[in-house]
């Protein structure tokens, strides 16, 4: 059996079980439990009453999130010619074309995230198998195959977010760093949440969010009350 450090249970014990807090409560409490020595990610998990093997139902998209994720991100943009350039002049970490497609499929991955314009996305298929397990793979749905390719970098460096709900009907999302301001914090959470609840499909039966889980990198999960996200 694992044993605890002395922090770990200092943390654990601010924590009532299955109690269901408050936003406002949730976010003083991970500045509580945020005790190690680096910036700690802060992380949401949303177990939504939806059934992902059915098409309506797979929740996925993309969120600005007002006050940025404080991770940086680096963004990968392949298309051609002038989109090449309005990529970087937006502040895309690289930018190219069929050259960083062959580089990706020897092994380079030195980015988060791809965008990538319609023309590109026949070669781009081609390293589907190496995007798409690692969650990298563009889409058109969350804003990241597009002509604007200035618009979608920018969008990506300023805070904006993707999420897809997994196998088992959760999204796990970053919403920020523990040193935030607990009123951005509350805000980014505020604003993703608002988000999926309105991404709610008609073909989804009973509570669509059963769950809301936000904890710290190392620190213990904190139940959100949900009802304050259902209207």
């Amino acid at each position: 059996m694992t044993k605890l450090s002395k922090r770990t249970k200092a943390a654990k014990a601010l924590i009532v079980p299955e109690k269901k807090y408050t936003l406002t409560d949730a976010v003083a409490l991970i500045k509580q439990t945020a005790k190690a020595k680096f910036d700690e990610s802060v992380d949401l998990a949303v177990n939504l009453g939806v059934d992902p093997r059915k098409a309506d139902q797979m929740i996925r998209g993309s969120v600005a999130l007002p006050n940025g994720t404080g991770k940086t991100v680096r963004v990968l943009v392949l298309a051609k010619g002038a989109k090449v350039t309005e990529g970087s002049q937006a502040g895309a970490d690289h930018a190219g074309g069929q050259e960083l497609i062959d580089k990706i499929a020897e092994g380079w991955m030195e980015f988060d995230r791809v965008v990538a314009t319609p023309d590109m996305m026949g070669a781009v298929g081609k390293i589907g198998k190496i995007l798409g397990p690692r969650g990298l793979m563009p889409n058109p749905k969350v804003g990241t195959v597009t002509q604007d390719v200035g618009k979608a970098v920018a969008a990506i460096k300023a805070g904006q977010v993707e999420f897809r709900v997994d196998k088992a009907g959760i999204l796990h999302v970053p919403v920020g760093r523990a040193s935030f301001d607990p009123g951005k914090l509350e805000e980014n959470i505020s604003t993703l949440l608002e988000t999926v609840r309105r991404m709610r499909p008609s073909s989804a039966k009973g509570t669509f969010m059963k769950s809301i889980t936000v904890s710290a990198t190392m620190g213990p999960g904190i139940r959100l009350d949900t009802t304050a996200f259902m209207s």
